[in-house]
């Protein structure tokens, strides 16, 4: 992952975002899926801009079912917001840079 974006696992999910200090966007995408790879320098953009204040990551949800499963990711790109280790937000389908840093802003 480039810059200050994250790779999100079923490994490292809980250490990542479950005991985050600070918000937790995670974009919850696959290598196939067209809308996701539409997301993803939206995704990049904001990380680079938010810096340490929000942690941004991605999963793939081919490879980290279990945590996809969990959450309960029925389509894709899904990204869900966490504040305190808890969902805050979530949003199906294709967002806009303006939609997400509003609820980023929302969180911060």
């Amino acid at each position: 992952m480039a810059g200050n974006l994250l790779e999100f696992t079923d490994a490292n999910f809980d250490m990542e975002v479950k005991n985050a200090s600070t918000p937790v966007l995670v974009d919850f995408w696959a290598e196939w899926c067209g809308p996701c790879r539409m997301l993803a320098p939206t995704i990049e953009e904001l990380a680079n801009e938010y810096g340490n204040k929000v942690k941004i990551g991605k999963l793939d949800t081919d490879n980290n079912r279990d945590t996809a499963v969990k959450f309960g990711i029925t389509a894709i790109p899904t990204v869900i917001l966490f504040k305190d280790g808890e969902v805050a937000r979530k949003l199906v389908g294709l967002s806009s840079k303006k939609d997400l840093k509003a609820v980023i802003d929302e969180l911060l």
